[in-house]
């Protein structure tokens, strides 16, 4: 027989040695510390450099260093991250944004569609929830090939007017956007809005103050002076209150406004609901062509308590495997029935449609008699 080689039984003994010392230990050690835990940029002094969130994304300012509609004195100043407790590198909110921007994740080009949604976060404007209403769509809109954007607008608890300069800033990203479009491999009539909650404030009047926004920043000159904010469609998910809830004075509703998809619980989340109730009424009364509702008889504002002390998620979260917890899919059912699911360059029916309701004769009020038919007398008191 040949002899044994010295050493040659040794990866039999290894694993045996491995068991031994596996064996002598009384505990595990500590798991280890996250491996990215995503952290602001520093202050340099110079206008604040905005970091991506999700892994790959592309980070621009809404706004050149120079301009008027930046708070001079702030900009600088790095965004504060508010990181969730029970999941490390998870990022559930910012604040102390002055120096807006936008955070672009593109889709494979087998995959996409051209189509974009900008994604504008709730948080009752006190903070901007971009774990469960921004970053966790990304990889979601990938698989069915829609291209994403984060919104970071600023806030009214840094010193901001929503209704202005938040509103401003969504329609600035539409512009910023549709300017890349072509450098994004993005089809520029497929460019929209999704809000949530306070973020749904933003995407509502983005639907309809285009026109006045566009008008207003016609003289600037620059790459965006001839670029429009209309939004190809909008999202207005659990909405706080839009241009046209009571007490406000209501926008005209252009003729080429948007379509737009409204989803939120109903009773259990009242308020909201009624808040999407005078947009759609709105959009109805009107006449605009492929508005869509979802009023779901189960559900709570995500945060707010639940029976068995629990609060409602927000997103695309389960919520327990009630049925508004699916709202993305019947979105999607809209989204393809428009045909924003189609190969890019193609005609979209809601472009077709929208045409084609612009050349038809505007339609009547709710409940207003024909041309040239005299009113019903009002009711006696």
């Amino acid at each position: 027989m040949p002899a044994t080689r010295p050493g040659r039984a040794l990866p039999r003994v290894l694993p045996f040695l491995a068991i031994a010392i596996l064996g002598a230990q009384t505990s595990l050690p500590p798991p280890p510390a996250p491996q990215r835990v995503p952290a602001p940029a520093p202050d340099t002094g110079a206008p604040y450099a905005p970091q991506a969130i999700v892994p790959g994304g592309v980070v621009a300012p809404l706004y050149p260093p120079d301009s008027p509609f930046l708070n001079a004195s702030r900009v600088h100043e790095p965004e504060v991250y508010n990181m969730n407790r029970a999941v490390p590198a998870r990022i559930n909110s910012i604040v102390n944004i002055h120096n807006p921007s936008i955070e672009f994740h593109p889709v494979d080009p087998v995959l996409n569609t051209g189509a974009v949604i900008i994604l504008a976060a709730g948080g009752g404007h006190n903070t901007l929830n971009v774990g469960a209403e921004a970053a966790d769509f990304v990889p979601f809109f990938y698989s069915y090939g829609i291209n994403t954007v984060i919104l970071r607008n600023r806030l009214r608890r840094d010193g901001y007017e929503p209704r202005v300069d938040a509103v401003n800033d969504a329609l600035q990203a539409i512009r910023l956007v549709r300017a890349y479009a072509k450098e994004w491999n993005l089809d520029p009539r497929k460019i929209g809005i999704m809000g949530f909650s306070a973020g749904a404030e933003l995407a509502a009047p983005a639907a309809v103050l285009f026109d006045a926004f566009d008008k207003e920043h016609a003289g600037e000159g620059g790459p965006l002076a001839a670029v429009t904010s209309r939004p190809d469609f909008a999202g207005i998910i659990y909405p706080g209150p839009t241009p046209f809830a009571r007490g406000r004075t209501a926008p005209e509703i252009p003729r080429n406004t948007p379509p737009a998809w409204i989803m939120c619980a109903g009773a259990g989340d009242r308020i909201h609901a009624l808040w999407a109730v005078d947009y759609y009424m709105a959009m109805l009364n009107a006449g605009v062509p492929n508005v869509e509702m979802m009023l779901y008889g189960r559900g709570r504002h995500p945060g707010q308590t639940l029976p068995d002390g629990s609060r409602m998620t927000a997103g695309i979260t389960d919520r327990g495997g009630i049925p508004i917890g699916s709202w993305q899919f019947r979105f999607l059912d809209w989204f393809r029935d428009l045909g924003f699911l189609a190969k890019p360059g193609v005609e979209t029916r809601a472009a077709q449609e929208t045409a084609l309701y612009m050349r038809e004769p505007l339609p009547r009020p709710f409940g207003a008699p024909p041309v040239g038919q005299p009113s019903p007398p009002a009711p006696k008191p």
